[in-house]
């Protein structure tokens, strides 16, 4: 310990911002264990690391007390004030007990305390900066594949691509660059853990982020988004700006915008739609590429019912339910689907509101006029 060690000390201070004066602290506890280690003893010790030569001191400190129970650290008020008349009761009395072979312990305890802080910094700055990087995107590099969790090199750090959060049907090689979504980074004994994600539907919003200028300046925003993550992805869009369509903006000319997210998503469809607070217009626009006739909209159960052409049932409903899954996640209501002579299967009028009513009694009909004919 000396000059060297000190200007050294400083000069991690500079690199890996760890304060000197926290870092001399931690070696100075660490110096009174490893003297009570080395030494074998319990007494009550102190060591001082003088901040500008390097040069350490070890004290041995005795609490003064009038009864003196533990010589080891405890001292009589008669014999401290041999040492010191201003001695009074309850004081301390240190005296200086360096041994001459201790430079050799501090100068290995003191490089351990160094090592562990440097990591300890560096795990404390990687978690500072990935946890500010949550829900956004970065690139990395498939490092390896273990029990089907796919771990991708970030530079500093390995991030974790959890099965869970994988694709399904996408295929991860080793070596390959991936684009994926910080999903959360956690404090853990190993160092900080970073949670990636390829499924998410936040990867999608931040590619378009990425892609489109509009979204980036803030005149078109992403009001909604609903995935089935390696099938397909509804998206709703809104701008303030008459002069802007928000659609043709996130598709692109020729739909090159899209098609870069497509290619990124491995062929995943994505329909794009606008966003309106008209629950009626967001519903309908929610079910493309399907037709609807009529939305009614239960507004206290938020629950809508839908009625399509008997054609576009199957369509509105999509395979395994998935177009109406989508459009009831997107929009944040409950979709009940209805084909045209499910909702009509009797007859069908038209009141003064342009609302169909349907009779199951054919005699309430009174004028033929008012029948609508069902193709």
């Amino acid at each position: 310990m000396n000059r060297e060690f000190i200007k050294a000390v400083e000069e991690l201070e500079k690199e890996k911002e760890i304060s000197k004066d926290l870092l001399i602290e931690a070696i100075e506890s660490a110096l009174v264990s490893a003297y009570k280690k080395n030494y074998g003893t319990s007494q009550n010790v102190r060591v001082n690391i003088n901040k500008e030569t390097g040069d350490i001191d070890v004290y041995m400190r005795k609490d003064v007390v009038g009864n003196v129970e533990d010589d080891l650290v405890e001292v009589s008020l008669e014999e401290a004030r041999e040492i010191d008349p201003k001695f009074e009761v309850g004081d301390v009395v240190e005296k200086q007990v360096t041994p001459r072979d201790f430079g050799r312990i501090a100068a290995q305890t003191a490089k351990q305390v160094v090592v562990q802080r440097i990591r300890e910094a560096e795990r404390g700055m990687i978690y500072d900066d990935y946890s500010n990087k949550q829900s956004e995107i970065v690139t990395g590099l498939i490092h390896r594949i273990s029990n089907d969790t796919v771990f991708i090199n970030m530079g500093k750090t390995e991030g974790i691509l959890a099965a869970t959060e994988q694709v399904p049907g996408e295929k991860y090689v080793i070596n390959n660059r991936i684009k994926v979504f910080i999903m959360d980074v956690k404090k853990t004994t190993k160092g900080p853990q970073v949670y990636l994600s390829r499924s998410h539907p936040g990867l999608v919003k931040r590619l378009f982020e990425l892609e489109v200028p509009e979204i980036q300046d803030g005149i078109v925003e992403i009001k909604s988004i609903s995935r089935e993550a390696g099938s397909r992805t509804k998206m709703a869009v809104y701008t303030a700006d008459e002069n802007v369509d928000p659609v043709g903006a996130c598709v692109g000319a020729r739909g090159t915008r899209v098609q870069a997210i497509v290619d990124e998503l491995f062929g995943e469809k994505i329909d794009i739609i606008n966003w309106s607070d008209d629950p009626e217009k967001l519903i309908s626009s929610a079910l493309s590429p399907a037709k609807v006739e009529k939305v009614i909209i239960n507004s206290e159960g938020k629950s809508a019912t839908v009625v399509v052409p008997d054609y576009q049932l199957s369509l509105a409903i999509g395979k395994e339910g998935q177009n109406v899954r989508l459009a009831a996640k997107l929009c944040g209501w409950k979709i009940d689907i209805k084909s045209h002579s499910q909702y009509f299967p009797d007859g069908y009028v038209s009141d003064e509101t342009g609302d169909f009513e349907a009779y199951q009694d054919e005699d309430m009909i009174e004028d033929d006029s008012d029948i609508v004919e069902v193709e």
